[in-house]
């Protein structure tokens, strides 16, 4: 079996050594990864600019190839281009940090494994719940048992897993597995103002975790129980009942025209300003 091993914390991340470790008793490996940290890049690409790519070295073993670009680039180019063979399975982690919940649509290690999901390959996205000393080996070796049951289990056609492993699984020798629906509570979300050294506003994103669903158990819920969830994802997020309903519309209109608009000129380009004056060294 081929596997292709991603994640977004970057190549030198101890996560993605980990669970390469782990995979390679299961298969070839083959590791394409960032080479810096992608940390909530969604599933964004590059396409504007030279994908540029690297081979790392352990020593005289090579340990993949750094690409300077996001995690979903990782798997589109590696697919393409770098594993000598199609991949049969793609893993993207672990991640240092959960990625359950709404969080889901801001990751880099999710849109990975959704990269993978478009190219017809089974996929993983792989996450542990942040600790400064987090038992990295421990977690990998929980995750490798899941995919390899998951892989024996599974129906033939391809499928997207996102599995979150929180830190309280770690201390069991069996811990306990949900098999849940990820929840699509809303986080608490706020923003911090600060000022620069030269009196500049700047924000920074905080706030507290979601407050799971209450209605019925999602990864959320599981997580805090301290069990290892696996959700099956689609990236194909249309509203299927909405869509029947739509489509017996009889949705009738007519363009306006631009002409009778009474601020038919061109709008002129907006000028930032600061609130603040800053004054200047010498001035």
């Amino acid at each position: 079996m081929n596997i292709l091993l991603t994640n977004d914390d970057g190549i030198y991340a101890p996560g993605l050594a980990a669970m390469a470790g782990q995979l390679a008793r299961l298969g070839q490996v083959y590791v394409a990864a960032p080479a810096t940290e992608q940390s909530g890049v969604g599933h964004a690409i590059t396409y504007l600019t030279p994908l540029i790519v690297k081979e790392v070295f352990h020593g005289e073993r090579r340990w993949g190839w750094a690409v300077e670009g996001s995690p979903a680039d990782c798997v589109k180019i590696g697919v393409s281009e770098l594993c000598p063979q199609r991949p049969d399975v793609i893993v993207s982690g672990i991640n240092s940090g959960l990625n359950a919940g709404i969080n889901v649509l801001y990751s880099g290690t999710v849109a990975a494994a959704i990269e993978g999901a478009f190219f017809g390959i089974t996929s993983f996205a792989v996450s542990l719940e942040f600790d400064e000393h987090a038992d990295y080996d421990r977690a990998a070796r929980l995750a490798r048992g899941v995919i390899e049951h998951v892989l024996q289990r599974k129906e033939p056609e391809p499928q997207l897993y996102n599995m979150n492993i929180p830190q309280a699984a770690l201390r069991h020798q069996a811990p306990p597995l949900a098999v849940v629906p990820m929840d699509v509570v809303r986080h608490a979300d706020r923003f911090e103002k600060r000022y620069d050294p030269w009196g500049r506003e700047y924000f920074w994103l905080t706030g507290s975790p979601p407050t799971p669903t209450a209605e019925y158990e999602t990864d959320l819920t599981a997580l805090s129980d301290g069990r290892i969830t696996l959700t099956p994802l689609d990236y194909n997020m249309t509203q299927q009942a909405v869509l029947r309903r739509m489509a017996e519309w009889d949705i009738q209109f007519e363009a306006t025209d631009d002409a009778d608009s009474t601020d038919s000129g061109s709008a002129a380009p907006p000028v930032m300003r600061t609130q603040r004056k800053v004054q200047q060294a010498g001035a």
